[in-house]
């Protein structure tokens, strides 16, 4: 008689659970899944807080409501399986700015990530070179080729539209650099009509076109209820059993699956090289037998865990480094706020902040009748972590002020206030990052087709690119499985 499958999802967060909830969708009935999560907390970095009485967000604030095609994004199709539908809402304020000369002007249209599809409209906020975009005869990009953002638009734009657009949209998403960043893994629709189109001025066009929005649509959207509801939805209908606290420490392939070590937490380093508390956690690890595992954390993690099983895809993943940030929200009484969604600063600007949303504009159900307002600030770039050493006191007190001389006026000082640090948290896509995470993937499928990997680290930021990736390697785990003889 066949068996139920085992199967561990290793990462709580929501590529992982979205993994579990696929698995329990289409997986045979019984099987067993167990989530690992390394923290006590699940959901990642989508978590709902309370600041002055009111839900906030301290991690991802939304999703897109569609995919690069057009359809329904896998975020929205997670939802409405959860029973969630009804309860997205959108922004009912979707205007943004840049801070451009130390002043606030509204973010051009027209535009995908900052990259102008007609240049004359955005010459509100830089100056592009106009006459370096020729058509030379032949795709921007080779076929299987890929580059930076920034060295491709600066060689067709100039400095400025990198500096004052390109780079702001790209640094508030990934808190990197343009000139660092892939094309093919930031912003593949691009990436995919260069390889067609002469000129990258029809490049974007034509990215354009191949994913319509019908005037009007909402582009983003969240829960009302908070982007915590869906954390604790997919774990309800997952059925998983979850594991909190529970650090994955070492994978070994055995002759019908993977025996995972098992074990709480080790403490942090105290400084003399030694971690406290390592040898009872030797102690209290426990051995674990699975038919296949979806390993869906980060890189670094990963490739560890791939060294002893998998070592030339833990070298590829483990190539993938990580910007850390602190998203700083202020709680201010009946402030003088523009009508706008928030704003990013490009970093010629000189300021710690790099974005911030106004959330009680931005997201009308938040919007309260004594007129407090939360204020979100994000701070931390790629490269500049020192500058996230410095206590939540003077982290709050320089957001404060930087905010005050953007807006022109002095703000209340606020009645609240929380940092949340992610340390570690935004892929820094290098170009070849697609072409490493393929090669990775690849030689699994080979050696190990039962060990997925899902998550951000490798398909890239934003919610439903997560859950998709999640999902297929949930689908990856059964096609492995059916197969067998269990």
């Amino acid at each position: 008689m066949r068996q139920p499958w085992r199967v561990a999802v290793v990462g709580g967060g929501i590529a992982g659970l979205a993994a579990a909830v696929r698995l329990r969708d289409r997986a045979p009935a019984g099987t067993e899944i167990t989530v690992y999560e390394q923290s006590g907390a699940l959901g990642g970095k989508l978590r709902t807080g309370e600041l002055a009485g009111q839900p906030v967000e301290f991690g991802a604030e939304s999703f897109l409501m569609r995919d690069p095609t057009g359809a329904e994004s896998a975020a929205v199709a997670l939802a409405r399986r959860l029973g969630l539908a009804d309860q997205i809402v959108h922004p009912t304020v979707g205007q943004a700015a840049l801070v451009i000369d130390g002043g606030l002007r509204p973010i051009p249209g027209g535009t995908l990530v900052g990259v102008p599809g007609d240049l004359d409209r955005v010459t509100t906020v830089a100056r592009p070179t106009v006459d370096a975009d020729t058509d030379g005869g032949r795709p921007l990009i080779g076929p299987d080729a890929d580059v930076s953002v920034g060295a491709l638009v600066r060689s067709r734009f100039g400095d400025e539209v990198v500096e004052r657009l390109v780079d702001p949209m790209l640094g508030g998403v990934y808190a990197g650099r343009a000139d660092d960043l892939s094309l093919v893994t930031t912003m593949p629709a691009l990436a995919r009509a260069a390889r067609v189109e002469h000129t990258l001025t029809g490049a974007v066009r034509a990215a354009q076109a191949a994913a319509p929005r019908a005037p009007g649509a909402p582009v983003f959207g969240t829960l009302a209820g908070g982007l915590s509801t869906l954390v604790e939805a997919a774990v309800t209908a997952s059925g998983a059993t979850v594991r909190r606290d529970a650090a994955v420490r070492e994978l070994t392939p055995t002759a019908t699956g993977w025996r995972l070590t098992v074990g709480p937490p080790r403490a942090p380093d105290d400084g003399s090289g030694s971690r406290r508390g390592g040898r009872r956690a030797e102690l209290e690890s426990s051995k674990v037998d699975v038919d296949a595992v979806v390993l869906a954390v980060p890189a670094r993690p990963a490739a560890r865990l791939l060294a002893g099983p998998a070592p030339a895809a833990a070298a590829s993943v483990g190539e993938l480094d990580y910007a850390s940030v602190a998203l700083v929200t202020l709680a201010l009484p009946q402030p003088e706020l523009p009508e706008l969604s928030g704003f990013l600063v490009p970093s010629t600007e000189g300021l710690l902040i790099k974005a911030s949303t106004f959330f009680t504009t931005k997201w009308g159900h938040l919007r309260r009748p004594d007129g407090l307002a939360l204020v979100r600030a994000s701070v931390g770039r790629y490269g500049e972590e020192a500058h996230l050493q410095r206590p939540d006191a003077d982290l709050a007190a320089t957001v404060h002020r930087e905010l005050s001389a953007v807006l022109g006026a002095p703000l209340p000082a606020p009645i609240d206030g929380h940092v949340q640090r992610w340390g570690g948290a935004l892929p820094q896509y290098t170009p070849g990052h697609a072409d490493r995470v393929g090669a990775a993937r690849t030689a699994l499928r080979a050696a190990h087709p039962t060990l997925v990997l899902a998550g951000a680290g490798y398909d890239g930021v934003g919610i439903p690119v997560c859950v998709r990736s999640g999902e297929t390697a949930a689908d990856e785990i059964i096609t492995a499985l059916g197969g067998s003889a269990r």
